[in-house]
């Protein structure tokens, strides 16, 4: 389970938003909405240990996610609005050298399964610099299906993704949850999944 309490978040002066209570359990997701300034990424930043609070705090089956036995870190994937890709790397190359980072490791096989499901089959060794902006997306959210993370955090991964790929996406995330997974997201547009909630800042 994860839950937020009381949790405030500054930008400089700026106070973003304060007082931030909710709870997810398995097969819950939570959709993330705001104007551009609003504070989404600040708080998927904060879900993933990446920005301390002003007050408040995460917790992760009732632990705070920064104490030693917590297990957060080993349990999430964040996935951040640019991807992180190494242009110099091929696809193939980006996946391994993610997931070596994450200490997990991955069977090839399974890298090359990820990247055909994201339908990238042919373009599994190409540099990443040469595919289009769609490509590279996919890409980056083929990480979700190299590693079994229980909570999901999603900045923005709807962004530059065709239709097809769209609708794929959504299939991972409603498998994700059907499987008992948790998942934060900010999007700019409505999506049919199911166990969802909905936090406008």
């Amino acid at each position: 389970m994860l839950s937020v309490q009381g949790l405030s978040c500054q930008r400089g002066e700026r106070t973003l938003f304060e007082g931030l209570d909710f709870q997810l359990h398995p097969g819950q997701w939570l959709h993330v909405r705001g104007e551009n300034g609003a504070g989404k990424t600040s708080l998927l930043r904060l879900l993933a240990g990446l920005s301390q609070p002003v007050a408040g705090e995460v917790c992760w089956n009732g632990t705070p996610i920064d104490a030693a036995d917590s297990g957060y870190y080993q349990d999430l994937l964040f996935f951040g609005h640019h991807g992180a890709l190494k242009e110099d790397l091929s696809a193939f190359e980006n996946l391994q050298f993610s997931n070596a980072l994450d200490g997990i490791p991955v069977a090839e096989q399974h890298i090359l399964t990820a990247l055909y499901r994201m339908g990238l089959k042919g373009r599994e060794q190409l540099p990443v610099r040469v595919l289009s902006a769609g490509q590279k997306r996919r890409v980056a959210l083929a990480r979700l299906l190299c590693r079994r993370s229980v909570l999901w955090v999603l900045d923005e991964p709807f962004t530059a993704l065709d239709v097809k790929a769209v609708d794929l996406l959504c299939t991972l995330i409603t498998e994700h949850l059907v499987a008992g997974g948790l998942a934060v997201l900010t999007s700019h547009q409505t999506m049919p999944l199911p166990g969802g909630k909905e936090l406008q800042l």
